[in-house]
């Protein structure tokens, strides 16, 4: 399974966790990186280093590569070809922030159906062992037989696996639920980095709401790890960032 595979799990099931209907109804690009998989969030699950490297997977998934999604088919073309550049832009899905996608359904069952046949990505097996734990228990513990409280606590470890994934979660989502940062359009200049558009005045932003970017929030030329606005330099490269 590589890092391709691992944001497509995680997606699927944050999907089937989260807002199951999407498993079977398209929804925007942008949903992806800014609500349903943000990087920040998930970057130990997807043990992706970099937000180059989540762009750059990211990139792969929406152009269609393995079938996972389906997609605008001139979308999918043109990430496809941004690809085969010698120097590929991660980014170059952000372009198409507002198109839809959606879950390929004989993906998703192919999918599921090969984490099952491996042990992973099954998470509904995962839970029945703690539902279960007195008759497993009392198949496994040979070693454990002399002393009563071990089987009891025998159970534990295992049941530890499965609620962590419930559990850690809400705690990652806990900024999601948080009231955004906002800024307003004469901080900013009256226009939007992204597109360029002009911005209402008077008002708190939070996203462009031409493009649909987020406007509290600007990238490192160098390396584009995510950084907050008015940062002046890079906190993974050190490169000095241009305010604006």
């Amino acid at each position: 399974m590589d890092e391709l595979d691992r944001l497509y799990r995680l997606l699927v099931e944050t999907i089937r966790s989260q807002q199951p209907e999407l498993l079977t109804r398209p929804f925007e690009v942008a949903d992806i990186y800014q609500a349903l998989l943000p990087y920040r969030l998930h970057r130990r699950a997807l043990g992706l280093e970099t937000n180059s490297d989540y762009e750059m997977t990211l990139l792969r998934l929406l152009s269609g590569e393995r079938g996972y999604v389906i997609g605008d088919e001139q979308m999918q073309e043109a990430l496809r070809r941004e690809l085969t550049t010698p120097n590929p832009d991660p980014g170059a899905f952000r372009s198409y922030a507002s198109s839809h996608v959606a879950l390929a359904a004989d993906a998703v069952r192919r999918f599921e159906q090969q984490g099952y046949a491996s042990g992973v990505g099954a998470p509904t097996p995962a839970a029945s062992p703690a539902v279960g734990s007195r008759p497993v228990t009392a198949s496994a513990p040979a070693p454990a037989a002399p002393r009563p409280a071990r089987p009891t606590m025998q159970p534990a470890p295992g049941a530890i696996a499965p609620m962590r994934s419930p559990v850690s979660s809400p705690s990652l989502q806990q900024p999601m639920s948080a009231p955004p940062r906002s800024t307003t359009a004469e901080a900013l200049g009256g226009h939007c980095r992204y597109c360029n558009g002009t911005l209402p005045a008077g008002r708190r932003l939070t996203y462009c709401p031409h493009c649909g970017q987020n406007l509290t929030v600007q990238h490192c030329p160098a390396c584009n790890t995510e950084l907050e606005v008015g940062w002046k330099f890079c906190t993974t490269c050190g490169r000095g960032v241009a305010e604006g």
